[in-house]
């Protein structure tokens, strides 16, 4: 039988990664894969991760199963590190989290809850957007369309033409949003436009579908929420997939997680119950060595303050490295303004790069980033790894 299978292409991001790896040229740069690596080109283990481990060895006692939803614990401080202490969503207990396999898993839960009770609903994504948004969906059964996003230049929000074409959208579809750290941009709508898009998407009847993979590596940790707070003040109900793998380190352990915020507590409840179903049939309930690191660091006050100072640092790290790459690429091409990357946020950038630039890159000098748009992974760069990328990239200008 699977002698006929077709040999199915490589991830558009994934199998770069996979290509860098038998790549044997020893100045090779990785800047595809969403992966913070620190000023070694390494990707750390956090300090305060490495102590809540400490203590979790400690005190366990069992690896039995989880609940379907995940710890209850988690699920509070996902909560609380989303709309903030005290929030009415939490008071009023609105809000329901599962939790899930990584950021992706809320996803592909969310997808498959929508494809089964608003069959008819389609998804709405930016354009661009994450490369593997619309594959999850279309993998659910869902019918996605797009909405404007970029600018012309490629640099920029053309915010007058996404909120046209919200205001188009059927009453009842689903609009899925980045909250902030747009992948694969690095473009962001500000507070005052993330009111307009709230306003817009309350009045069309629009459900907010909230992808919150990198929250703490735009402004912070309560910044980077701002748009998602805007969107629950004036639309009673959304959902947001959110995952720690970028802002605790924690990538292998695929930690993630589903909110949904309904309009009573008893709606949520309802909710959580067909949340519950869609996990069962697929991977039944979630692991508990992430989800429990997670809630340890964010219940302890010490634990809580070093993860925080950790954020704020590799968030430092981050917009220091795309202000080293303008003035550098300045000096190696002057002719070629690339000012724009130090206005982004967060990991990724457009870098402005034809797929043919993109392959040059990869062939010529071993340096890997991203197709259609030429989208580059900041974090990727180092101060020792600087010089070599900018002498590639004026190279293939």
């Amino acid at each position: 039988m699977f002698d006929a299978l077709p040999l199915a292409p490589p991830d558009a991001i994934l199998g770069l990664g996979e290509a860098f790896k038998k790549d044997p040229n020893p100045k090779k740069i990785n800047l595809s894969v969403g992966v913070y690596k620190d000023e070694r080109g390494e990707t750390p283990i956090l300090v305060s991760v490495k102590d809540a481990e400490r203590q979790l060895l400690e005190k366990e006692k069992s690896k039995g199963y989880l609940s379907i939803e995940g710890l209850a614990e988690y699920g509070s401080r996902v909560q609380e590190l989303l709309f903030g202490a005290g929030h009415e969503i939490l008071t009023s207990g609105r809000a329901v989290t599962a939790q899930t396999p990584g950021g992706t898993g809320a996803l592909r839960v969310a997808a498959d809850l929508l494809r089964k009770h608003y069959p008819t609903a389609k998804v709405w994504v930016s354009k661009p957007t994450w490369a593997n948004h619309p594959a999850i969906f279309a993998a659910a059964g869902q019918q996605v369309e797009t909405y404007s996003y970029i600018d012309a230049a490629g640099q920029g929000l053309d915010f007058s033409a996404m909120l046209a074409a919200l205001k188009q959208i059927p009453a009842d579809d689903i609009v899925l949003l980045h909250a902030c750290c747009h992948n694969p941009t690095g473009i962001d709508p500000t507070p005052e436009q993330w009111r307009e898009i709230s306003k817009v998407m309350a009045e069309r009847k629009l459900l907010p579908l909230v992808d919150f993979a990198y929250q703490g590596f735009g402004d912070g940790l309560a910044e980077d929420a701002a748009g998602l707070r805007e969107l629950a003040r004036l639309n009673t109900e959304l959902l947001v997939c959110s995952s720690f793998s970028k802002n605790f380190g924690l990538y292998g352990e695929r930690v993630g997680a589903l909110t949904l915020v309904a309009g009573s507590a008893d709606a949520a409840q309802k909710a959580l119950s067909q949340v519950r179903v869609c996990i069962r049939t697929n991977y039944s309930n979630p692991s508990i060595h992430g989800g429990a690191l997670v809630a340890a660091v964010l219940s302890d006050p010490k634990l809580r303050q070093q993860w925080d100072a950790e954020v704020a640092a590799m968030r430092s790290r981050i917009h220091q490295m795309r202000k080293l790459f303008v003035e550098t690429m300045k000096t190696k091409a002057p002719k070629h303004d690339f000012s724009f990357i130090a206005r982004q946020r967060g990991m990724f950038s457009f870098s402005g790069l034809s797929n043919l630039q993109v392959d040059e890159l990869r062939t010529k000098h071993a340096v890997y980033v991203v197709g259609n748009g030429g989208r580059i992974n900041v974090a990727g760069m180092t101060a020792n790894n600087m010089q070599a990328l900018c002498d590639a990239i004026a190279a293939v200008l």
